[in-house]
């Protein structure tokens, strides 16, 4: 009798120690969500409301004197429609040989029977603390002949090495190496063993990595910055950082004359505009891709 009521009583602890744990933490994290929340809710808010209210500091959570000035102004903006498709076409494009060349690297450095394998991943591991610093790469780019074409913003880094470790680890985990060797009693080629076999069974870990390389190719800024002379390649995040700094768009450039007068009194309105209309492609993504992260993430980081 004792020992039942004694082992009831530790279950009833043991209840209320979970249920106490569960309340800290789900507080814990919904601050942290009401942290990393407000700032988006800030910024979608002063894009609808007025100049004036956003200057003032009257934006706090809702739009004060709602309006679509803002995202008028940015839309009838030449510029800033050249760096939106020139950052589509980055980012797609990019991405596209960002997966071709981390999958293949990865497949090759997953297979045991790859001689001078652990050599490979020591040089390669080797690129993520050590290189040739901003001054040879920019050196490097001009004389392979990338310097301010669409070249530059493709080819440097077309593989990410701690990206490549997390899909060759989602390789060696995931796909049997009895595939492999029923593959080649078939007959089966190793490029076709990777077409048909490796990355059909990688969609979660390829989901991942499109999100990772998407969005550093749609946020991509500096090597913009360095390698690119002509405006008319320009990404967004140039053109933004440019209205950031300065504070306003140039008139000249909006098509609208009645917008150019009130360019000047709805500047922060502008900003916020833009850094929505910049975050909206990566938004409309995610969704699609959510399911695919988690797992991805987790089954390619359990072992380097």
């Amino acid at each position: 009798m004792n020992n039942t009521y004694s082992h009831s009583l530790r279950k009833t602890k043991s209840l209320n120690g979970d249920r106490l744990f569960y309340i800290v933490s789900g507080a814990i994290l919904t601050l942290f969500l009401l942290l990393v929340l407000y700032p988006c809710i800030f910024v979608l808010s002063s894009s609808f409301s007025s100049g004036n209210a956003v200057q003032s500091g009257k934006v706090i959570l809702f739009p004060v004197e709602f309006n679509t000035t803002g995202y008028e102004t940015v839309f009838q903006t030449k510029n800033i429609w050249t760096g939106f498709f020139n950052s589509l076409f980055y980012t797609f494009f990019g991405t596209l040989i960002n997966l071709a060349v981390t999958m293949m690297a990865a497949y090759v450095l997953s297979r045991k029977d790859f001689v001078g394998r652990d050599r490979f991943m020591l040089f390669f591991t080797f690129t993520m603390f050590f290189n040739g610093g901003i001054i040879t790469n920019y050196l490097l780019i001009v004389k392979l002949g990338l310097h301010n074409t669409r070249w530059a913003m493709l080819l440097p880094g077309a593989m990410g090495v701690y990206n490549m470790i997390i899909a060759r680890t989602f390789i060696q985990q995931n796909i049997p190496e009895e595939l492999l060797e029923a593959s080649q009693m078939d007959g089966c080629s190793d490029i076709r063993y990777f077409v048909s076999v490796v990355l059909p069974l990688s969609k979660s870990v390829i989901a991942v990595l499109s999100l990772f390389y998407g969005v550093a190719h749609w946020n991509a800024y500096f090597n913009a910055m360095i390698y690119l002379n002509s405006r008319s390649l320009y990404p967004l995040t140039i053109f933004l950082k440019e209205i950031l700094i300065s504070g306003q768009i140039d008139p000249a450039s909006v098509q609208d004359p009645e917008l150019q007068e009130k360019i000047s009194q709805i500047a922060a309105v502008i900003k916020y505009a833009l850094i929505v209309v910049s975050m909206i492609p990566v938004l409309i993504v995610y969704p699609f891709i959510q399911k695919y992260f988690v797992k991805g993430v987790t089954i390619g980081a359990v072992k380097g």
